[in-house]
């Protein structure tokens, strides 16, 4: 399906999806890649190694730094679908080096945790089995 390509990347892996907007600065323990924002639907779960699909992103701009430092620990997710991406998730994909896309064809609500999914971050795409 077509998408906005946002940072360039492939990322391929099981797809997690939360309903609701999470932020990455204290929302998100950057040395485990764990949820720990109290209670957010996928507290406790780990993005590390998901393909994590969101609505946006919420919170400071320090949650840029967050998205790098996963990257750097290992521990960032293979790639991030958002509904809208705004400028705090996208800077933080763009320099921790994530594959990003938004305004997918198909609406978050529609996308199910557990899918096998493939983001295009270069040219707009995302693949799944349905």
């Amino acid at each position: 399906m077509k998408a906005r390509a946002i940072s360039r990347g492939l990322g391929e892996g099981e797809l997690l999806v939360s309903p609701v907007p999470l932020s990455f600065l204290s929302g998100v323990d950057p040395d485990t890649g764990t949820v720990i924002e109290k209670g957010h639907p996928l507290e406790g779960v780990t993005i590390s190694g998901k393909v994590l699909a969101f609505p946006y992103g919420k919170g400071s701009t320090v949650g840029s730094y967050v998205l790098y430092a996963l990257s750097r620990n290992g521990h960032a997710p293979r790639a991030i679908i958002n509904t809208e991406a705004e400028p705090i998730i996208a800077v933080g994909a763009i320099i921790g080096g994530i594959p990003m896309v938004d305004r997918t064809a198909m609406p978050l609500s529609e996308m199910k945790s557990g899918m096998r999914v493939v983001v295009d971050g270069t040219a707009g795409t995302v693949e799944y089995d349905s």
